[in-house]
């Protein structure tokens, strides 16, 4: 295909197993992602649910030790439970360790969350927004995080997260504050501060968004590399596209707007076996959505099919997951490249099996024309 291919893994915890497991699992795809020719290998950074995923930095250093050429980096860090200096130099650390290897993805869905959970609950539209086919890609309503924000675990998990009392700075002022301190010009109070490791580390950041709010703006505004997560919000990633495309200004980093889109995706040898697979993945979704929180990865084998009212909670990630043999899922991948005008691709894969997400992940990179 006409695109790089990479991976967002979040270590993912199955059914029967635990997080050591989790972690050495995702070394072992990281090793087998650089052998197929996956350009990046991306960690997300979720937590107190059942994957691995919670420190990234961490985690990076571990997969770059154990690789020696695919790309490292974070998908994203969260801003909101973290500082500017924190993340600059922990990322400083990584680079000098592994020059050129380090991507360092930044998200305000820390923010995000605990701006949801403090707001009061509104009255859902009388009209909810209709579905939509955009050239082939599904787009549908936009799912209200909003409930799922306000639940007492969601509340209790933020209160954990972010210091008694503490309001995160505004997104734009710390990546500012990062690009800063990389670029050995950062003040505090009027003084020269330097961040040491840090600064000439030769990081880009990558903002990660959902929406054509603020991540999108701060994107473009600021001529960073953008990341619009289709796999988390497919009813708005596109808007947010075109948001980061309309307010992008040339900069030092990019001449021009540099897109990379993610996507859900669960490949086999043959079709059936890929909806097996995937068929416990909206089970996995449920459990986010009704304040449970994400469980261990449901094994297909024992998991009941979901009610017709649980099918409808989950039923905007559901339809738009990538489920199929190679020709199909690249055949999707490559439809939401061309909508998307997308210069690179991120896969998620999740399987209760660790050899199942090995296969899909080695299948797709074989159709899409990866070589390692």
């Amino acid at each position: 295909m006409t695109v790089p291919l990479s991976i967002l893994d979040l270590a993912p915890i199955s059914e029967g197993a635990d997080a050591a497991t989790a972690l050495r699992n995702t070394v072992d795809l990281a090793q087998h992602a650089e052998l197929w020719g996956y350009k990046r290998y991306w960690i997300a950074e979720h937590h107190f649910v059942a994957v691995a995923s919670s420190s990234p930095a961490v985690l990076i250093g571990q997969i770059a030790a154990a690789t020696s050429r695919i790309r490292v980096g974070s998908a994203a860090v969260q801003l909101g439970f973290t500082t500017s200096v924190a993340v600059a130099e922990a990322f400083g650390t990584l680079a000098a360790f592994h020059p050129d290897r380090i991507d360092l993805g930044l998200g305000r869905s820390g923010q995000r969350r605990a701006q949801a959970a403090q707001s009061q609950p509104v009255a859902p539209p009388a009209a909810p927004p209709a579905w939509r086919d955009v050239s082939g890609v599904v787009v549908p309503p936009p799912f209200d995080v909003s409930a799922v924000m306000r639940s007492p675990k969601m509340r209790a998990t933020l209160s954990v997260l972010q210091q008694p009392g503490a309001v995160a700075p505004d997104f734009a002022v710390q990546v500012d504050d990062i690009l800063a301190m990389f670029g050995g010009d950062f003040q505090a109070d009027g003084f020269g501060l330097n961040a040491v490791p840090g600064e000439g580390a030769g990081l880009t950041p990558w903002i990660f968004g959902s929406s054509k709010g603020e991540s999108a703006l701060v994107a473009g505004g600021r001529g960073l590399p953008f990341v619009a997560s289709y796999h988390i919000t497919p009813g708005t990633a596109l808007e947010a596209i075109e948001a980061y495309r309309a307010a992008f200004t040339p900069s030092a980093y990019l001449p021009e707007p540099y897109v990379v889109v993610s996507a859900d995706v669960v490949v086999a040898d043959d079709t059936a076996t890929a909806r097996h697979l995937a068929s416990s993945y909206g089970h996995w979704v449920h459990a986010v959505r009704t304040g449970a929180g994400a469980v261990p990865y449901p094994d297909p084998d024992t998991r009941e099919p979901l009610s017709e009212t649980e099918l409808g909670a989950v039923k905007d990630r559901t339809a738009t997951q990538f489920v199929g043999d190679p020709d199909e899922v690249a055949h999707q991948l490559d439809t939401l490249r061309q909508v998307a005008g997308a210069d690179e691709l991120v896969v998620t894969s999740v399987t209760h099996r660790h050899a199942d997400r090995l296969r899909s992940h080695e299948l797709i990179a074989k159709r899409w024309g990866l070589t390692g």
